[in-house]
């Protein structure tokens, strides 16, 4: 981990809220965003229709470019380590395609009369350190001066157009497969009152930083039949994506799901964002539990990932397969958690 950058002002002191908890309610959004469609060309492979992760624009036979944006406020108070993460979250949105990712713009928004000019330089180092890794430059960008220190990427990728991997085309009887654990908004809550262990810190920032790179591989497998990956919204959240998308159901088995160490324990003694009540405000009609669900293991399925892990629904018989290739790629905690089910009033089971 790198030392820490000191500032005068705390960064999360800066933003009223931080990471993928920033997001507007996915209710709110969908009302937001109810409009007709204007211009669709036929090159549009995909746009707003299911709320994917990234707009896909066919131009040729064998390439199509896919394009995302992300930013957010700070989750971490290390400029270096709130750079890192924010890359390595919009980079996210191409490998949840099946893209591999060609270059990177940032988008820069600082208090620059209360952030020393250092901090800035620091937070920007600890994205370019991230498109190192993936391979891409950060060719450009745009900054303003913000009252929130605000940091993001436009991503720029490339696919083949039969090989693009949406959140729509789940079939019953496909298993569900996590890539990263649980638990990123509750340790950000924890770590605003000052209760993340260092440990429990350098958890929060190795996962965080570790790049989706399966997407690439998965995107190759025709047994793969949906892929999304789970930020603001949640588990449930983005899973309901799939569901709705699919025309199906799902189920989930709690105790199967991956959650980082600390997550519930922390979450029972009320760690928690707000952006994880807002969530459940959102879809919780269309979610309902087997057994009495706690309050604690609501929060994590509704948790805010901050770069979180890829959510995958492949046929059975290729589970093994793509487990491997989580982790041939570094997702050591990469688990099935449940599967597809025909379509029924409610969306989504816990059990």
């Amino acid at each position: 981990m790198n030392a820490p950058d000191i500032a005068p002002i705390r960064l999360t002191q800066l933003s009223h809220g931080g990471g993928c908890g920033c997001k507007i309610a996915p209710g709110v959004l969908q009302e937001i965003l109810a409009k007709a469609p204007g211009i669709v060309p036929s090159q549009l492979l995909v746009g707003t229709e299911t709320a994917d992760d990234a707009a896909v624009y066919r131009i040729n036979e064998h390439q199509a470019i896919v394009a995302t944006t992300d930013f957010f406020m700070p989750i971490v108070d290390d400029a270096f380590d709130f750079g890192a993460i924010a890359a390595t979250n919009a980079i996210s949105d191409i490998y949840a395609m099946g893209a591999t990712p060609l270059f990177a713009l940032g988008l820069v928004g600082m208090p620059v009369d209360r952030l020393p000019l250092s901090t800035i330089r620091r937070i920007l180092e600890g994205g370019e350190s991230v498109c190192a890794r993936a391979g891409i430059p950060v060719a450009g960008g745009h900054t303003i001066d913000s009252v929130e220190p605000i940091y993001g990427l436009v991503v720029i990728g490339l696919v083949h157009p039969a090989q693009v991997k949406r959140n729509v085309g789940a079939h019953p009887g496909d298993v569900l497969i996590l890539g990263k654990p649980l638990g990123i908004g509750v340790y950000s809550a924890a770590l605003r009152k000052d209760a993340l262990s260092g440990e429990q810190y350098r958890a929060m920032i190795e996962s965080t930083t570790l790049l989706n790179t399966p997407g690439v591989r998965l995107a190759g497998m025709t047994d793969v039949h949906a892929l999304t990956d789970v930020t603001g919204f949640g588990l449930l959240g983005h899973l309901l994506e799939i569901c709705r998308g699919s025309g199906v159901s799902a189920s989930l088995r709690f105790r199967d799901i991956p959650l980082h160490r600390a997550a519930l324990e922390l979450a029972r003694v009320g760690m928690a964002t707000g952006a994880s009540a807002r969530n459940w405000a959102s879809y919780g009609a269309e979610i309902t539990s087997v057994h009495t669900m706690d309050d604690a293991q609501r929060v994590l399925l509704t948790d805010p990932q901050t770069s979180g892990g890829l959510l995958v629904a492949c046929d059975a018989r290729a589970a093994d397969d793509v487990l491997a290739v989580f982790r041939d790629q570094g997702h050591g905690r990469a688990a099935i958690i449940g599967a597809i089910e025909p379509p029924r009033t409610t969306r989504i089971v816990v059990r």
